[in-house]
């Protein structure tokens, strides 16, 4: 048993910071002891940190979090990418802060790859590599959208429109296509390429009927059910895309036209544990937009990766974003794969950690771990540490072990850097190479240089005034 087990099993310890002199002298006597990984901030940032709380931020970011948390998000219909967003024929969104074809990571070029050949813009890998740096690239997080890992959407992809049924918010995803060889690990072989295909051509199209006939689907209801069924509403997501398919039934089943390919969306949708992480997301983007453009806040409303940067955008900063190199995830591998076959961290996906799901929901979701690594003990280690760096617990996300204590949600900037605390993301692993698709998942830590940066720039904003 470790230390912080002991905590959590009720075993009477001291926790101490700093010095050791203290808790070396209560070792000596017999105590227990905890002795918390804790360093005051550096003293270049003392000026920031005082210049952002001087400027009213606990009044600016108890607005900004309330505003993400009172969001109602339900999905409404399914389009056409460029239905509902501006999009030229070689303009592709994609994960993470904007990077140019240049600075690509394998995955990343992988899944644009995949998306010319869906889009007819290439007959090959090759012709699609030379055609690359002429794509207009932009990130999905500029244009009311979110996408898992390379998070590439084309023009003619289908995507998920999410709408908040208290505001005038909307979002855009993707439709999850499932696990392994996929295009939004990198992976653009034949059957990637078809099954893309069989998305627009059935999926989307059957998803949007089936929607038509019905009331818009209440996400938030959703997840909050799913957390208490086992999900963490990032990598485990197998209660919420059932919970879903429950709503969408009646509509498969009864609706209009020939019953195959009803049966073959159901067919699809039951198969997919993940169908549902692609909405989770998009509920997530509207909280966050929801929550953004407050003066003065230094509540984190993005957190992405491109497989090259870690970015992340504070509400009062608006869409700056402050980067750093992206991490390499600290997980478990498929078949043959190791460490050395993965690309740095990728994807849109931390919008689930940025609203209190993933890995801040851990302790709801014990079986996240045997897909993640670590143990049951750990994830609700990391769900308690996330409290200390967040502004609010989320009324509606509940978690069962806490007693039923809402999960940490709105993280402060301010906070991270004061306690040294980054925040934990739970994603899935990318080889490195494009074309090879998912290698693993894990867990991974947020930079603390993109939360020195941010603070730094709020607080020159805070006093240029």
């Amino acid at each position: 048993m470790t230390d912080l087990d002991s905590l959590l099993t009720g075993e009477p310890v001291v926790a101490t910071a700093g010095a050791d002199l203290f808790a070396d002298a209560l070792e000596a006597q017999g105590a227990r002891v905890v002795r918390a990984d804790w360093r005051p901030p550096p003293e270049e940032l003392t000026w920031a940190l005082d210049a952002v709380t001087a400027a009213g931020a606990a009044e600016a970011n108890a607005g900004a979090v309330e505003r993400m948390v009172s969001v109602r998000p339900a999905l409404t219909g399914i389009a056409a990418a460029r239905e509902v967003m501006e999009m030229g024929e070689r303009t592709f969104f994609h994960a993470g802060p904007p990077i140019e074809w240049a600075d690509c990571s394998g995955p990343m070029r992988g899944a644009l790859i995949g998306a010319m050949l869906y889009e007819g813009l290439a007959e090959t890998p090759e012709e699609a590599s030379r055609l690359g740096p002429q794509l207009e690239l932009s990130p999905c997080h500029h244009h009311r959208a979110v996408g898992p890992m390379a998070g590439v959407i084309s023009p003619s992809m289908p995507v998920s429109v999410v709408r908040d049924l208290d505001g005038e918010g909307v979002a855009y995803a993707t439709l999850n296509e499932g696990l392994g060889k996929v295009l939004r690990y990198g992976a653009f072989a034949p059957e990637v390429i078809d099954r893309l295909r069989w998305m627009e051509r059935v999926l989307g199209p059957v998803l949007g009927a089936a929607l038509a006939h019905r009331e818009p689907i209440d996400l938030r209801i959703i997840i909050s059910q799913a957390l208490q069924m086992g999900d963490d509403g990032h990598n485990r997501n197998r209660a919420a895309t059932s919970l879903l398919l429950r709503h969408l039934a009646g509509p498969l089943i009864d609706g209009d036209g020939p019953v195959g390919p009803r049966a073959e969306v159901f067919r699809f949708v039951e198969a997919n544990d993940h169908f549902m992480l692609n909405l989770v997301m998009a509920a997530g983007k509207v909280g966050v937009d929801a929550a953004s453009a407050v003066a003065g806040s230094s509540l984190v409303t993005t957190m992405a990766r491109n497989g090259t940067e870690f970015g992340i955008r504070l509400s009062g900063t608006g869409d700056d974003w402050f980067t750093a190199p992206a991490p390499v995830v600290d997980g478990l591998y498929l078949g043959g794969f190791t460490a050395e076959d993965a690309n740095p961290d990728l994807g849109d996906s931390a919008i689930t950690e940025t609203v209190g799901l993933g890995g801040f929901a851990m302790a709801a979701s014990p079986a996240i771990v045997g897909f993640v690594g670590g143990s049951a003990m750990g994830a609700v280690r990391r769900t308690l540490e996330m409290y200390e760096i967040c502004l609010a617990e989320h009324p509606d996300y509940k978690v069962p072990i806490l007693e039923f204590r809402g999960t940490p949600t709105g993280i402060d900037a301010t906070r991270v850097v004061r306690t040294g605390v980054t925040p934990v993301i739970n994603t899935g692993i990318a080889g490195k190479e494009a074309g090879v698709g998912m290698v693993g998942a894990g867990v991974v830590q947020a930079p603390m240089e993109c939360f020195t940066k941010a603070v730094e720039a709020l607080a020159a904003k805070e006093v240029a005034g």
